[in-house]
């Protein structure tokens, strides 16, 4: 029995030692060292300051920016509350909002088809990407507010819209926030 005890603890003392800390060093570590950008949330700068991550979205509600999808996690964005709202097709709350939003992007375009992505949250509701048919939506709106042509516009939005992963993985997408920091790049919002 004692024997037993003894090996019990050792036991507990090596695997907690080399669980609990050597195998987290070595992993973060080697995730330092090789995937320094990624171990980091991928963030990007501008001057100095951290604007936002490539990998989790943020709200843009300014007329000349590209607008990120609708989001439902905690009030819009909430890292700390991810989530899509779980309302299932039935929901009044979830058809009054999306109704709200269809009726918001008719009056931007009139007669133009809305893609999905505008109108509806993602499981996660920190999309950092819209669809290309989001994106070329709202080139009008965009090119109007910046005073920049619309082949400009479309011009920025391709720069920033990455393909398939392989060529085979996923959907081609454009990147929000990178877009957002693009058209203040080629002509800031306009002040009225």
């Amino acid at each position: 029995m004692k024997q037993n005890l003894k090996i019990a603890i050792l036991m507990t003392l090596v695997t907690t030692v080399l669980l609990g800390i050597v195998y987290p060093l070595i992993v973060t570590a080697l995730a330092q060292g090789l995937f320094h950008d990624q171990a980091n949330g991928q963030l990007i700068s501008r001057h100095g300051e951290v604007v936002g991550s490539r990998i989790i979205g943020q709200a843009f509600a300014g007329k000349g920016n590209l607008h990120s999808r609708p989001s439902a996690a905690g009030n819009g964005y909430d890292a700390a509350n991810s989530g899509g709202s779980n309302y299932g097709p039935t929901n009044q709350k979830l058809i009054d909002r999306v109704n709200a939003d269809v009726a918001r992007l008719q009056a931007e375009n009139p007669g133009k088809l809305i893609p999905i992505d505008l109108v509806t949250t993602s499981a996660s509701g920190l999309d950092p990407d819209i669809t290309p048919a989001g994106a070329e939506f709202q080139v009008p709106r965009i090119a109007r507010e910046r005073g920049l042509s619309e082949d400009q516009v479309r011009e920025i939005i391709r720069r920033h819209t990455q393909g398939r992963q392989l060529g085979f993985l996923g959907e081609p997408r454009v990147n929000v926030l990178e877009v957002n920091l693009a058209l203040d790049d080629a002509n800031p919002l306009r002040t009225k």
